[in-house]
């Protein structure tokens, strides 16, 4: 049973609403978010349209601010879009719909001018807006909104997407949207494709930079914004219509040469039962075989053989991803298909592979994580001249996989990241490298011969010979 003092509902109810009312005006005092959503709650209790009144207000106060946002304000930001976000949602969406979905298009026009005026590199800011427009669709529905009407505000919305807050909005309205407004949205963005650029008299043009043997002018920048918005808004519908002809058509030949967009075509001509099509794609869009592949071209077109009965050239594909890459997920799945004893012949093979690999690192990530401890280990043993310990993120994880059974293997991976580490004076890992040093001591009880490698007590002693001044990585040491 939990105790009387855990912090849950329950225990909160038994303080009765005095004691409780007390603490929320004590707790919120200095506290400008929790202030405003008590009073959001507060006026809940008299009616939804109180409510709308109160966000309409806050909104409008947002709209007119033009106070930077750096980091240390934007979580209050956040915290205060959130606040008037769920208030529309959970509080007058559930009772007047119709002026959730006012406020809603009101909250999101905020998304431009406050996400231009923040610094918003963790994307919590534009992800605010983001999820507005999740709201919508279910929102919009509720309202039973005019399908034109409602196709008229996502057009104009789509055309000032400055920082991609509407990217989702085709697929969440669609519903609310129908066949109408779909139809309606898609005849807008046909006609915003077709139209001729309209640029203003020379002597009016607007300079925004000098591009090679060109000048750069801002109404080509706005003009291609718009058709590009439109473009993607007609891939979109294209999209929740089912209309797999429609989104090719907003690529010319030479981008359906492009292996991401082929891919992006192929899989959708597969979804639609047209996987010979898609496979005609592909072939026209096959990039270089020897370089580092293309996953998700080669992935496309592995289900696009799949669903043909080319099961033979599929792992041949998935092999080639392997032999290219060191892919454990293509190996896995190429000796997923193999019969019994064939997939243990390929195993070996693999392994042969990664040990010739001309990458020491990714082969030691493969054989590690695959895993092949053992060759692992003898790919490290051999090659420890080459081992470059600036890549800790391959090297730890190898080290703790071999610190078992391999500890001289172990001990060369920790010694390449303090060898790293103390020459190139990088003070922020000494604390790491410290720790490494520490079990490269534990590691050397149980290496009976470290062969052509320095004993632990010899490598400490050159280690202070060549950087016995670095004092701040030796104190962490004691």
């Amino acid at each position: 049973m939990a105790s009387k003092t855990t912090l849950n509902a329950k225990n909160l109810e038994e303080l009765g609403a005095a004691r409780l009312a007390e603490l929320l005006m004590e707790l919120s005092a200095g506290d400008a978010t929790a202030k405003r959503r008590l009073r959001l709650e507060l006026a809940g209790t008299e009616s939804p349209k109180a409510v709308a009144h109160e966000v309409r207000k806050r909104l409008a106060t947002i709209a007119r601010s033009r106070a930077f946002i750096d980091w240390q304000t934007r979580r209050a930001l956040v915290d205060d879009l959130e606040t008037q976000r769920r208030a529309i949602v959970e509080q007058i969406a559930k009772r007047d719909p119709r002026e959730a979905l006012d406020l809603l298009w009101r909250f999101l026009e905020l998304a431009n001018s406050v996400v231009e005026r923040s610094d918003d590199r963790s994307g919590t800011v534009i992800g605010a807006f983001r999820d507005a427009v999740d709201d919508l669709g279910e929102i919009a529905k509720a309202a039973m909104s005019d399908p034109k009407a409602l196709a008229e505000r996502v057009y104009a919305a789509l055309l000032d997407n400055d920082y991609g807050q509407y990217d989702s909005l085709v697929p969440a309205l669609a519903p609310a949207l129908g066949d109408v407004g779909l139809a309606d949205l898609k005849e807008r963005m046909v006609e915003v494709t077709n139209q001729p650029a309209q640029r203003p008299p020379g002597s009016q043009r607007q300079i925004v930079g000098i591009g090679t043997g060109s000048v750069i002018y801002a109404d080509d920048i706005e003009e291609r914004s718009r058709k590009s918005a439109a473009r993607l808004a007609l891939k979109d519908i294209a999209d929740v219509q089912g209309d797999v002809d429609a989104f090719i058509a907003q690529y010319d030949e030479q981008a359906r040469r492009s292996p991401r967009i082929a891919a992006e075509i192929a899989r959708r001509l597969l979804a639609a039962g047209r996987a010979p099509e898609a496979l005609e794609i592909f072939d026209a869009a096959a990039p270089g075989r020897r370089g580092w592949p293309d996953f998700a071209w080669e992935d496309a077109r592995i289900e696009v053989l799949e669903a043909l009965g080319c099961t033979k050239e599929a792992q041949a594909a998935r092999w080639s991803c392997f032999e290219r890459a060191l892919s454990a997920d293509h190996l896995r799945a190429c000796l997923k298909r193999l019969p019994d004893f064939d997939d243990d012949v390929a195993e070996r093979r693999a392994i042969e592979h990664a040990l010739t690999y001309p990458s020491l690192l990714e082969a030691l990530a493969f054989l590690a994580s695959w895993p092949a401890l053992e060759k692992a280990a003898s790919l490290t043993v051999a090659r420890a001249a080459e081992l470059d310990g600036d890549h800790y993120e391959i090297l730890t994880p190898a080290a703790e996989k071999l610190f078992g059974k391999h500890p001289l293997a172990a001990t060369l991976l920790l010694r390449a990241m303090i060898d790293f580490a103390l020459r190139e004076a990088r003070t922020s890992r000494y604390r790491h490298a410290a720790r490494h040093l520490m079990e490269c001591r534990t590691l050397a009880s149980s290496i009976q011969d470290f062969g052509a490698f320095e004993t632990h007590e010899a490598y400490v002693t050159r280690l202070r010979a060549e950087h016995g001044r670095k004092t701040s990585f030796w104190n962490l040491m004691s």
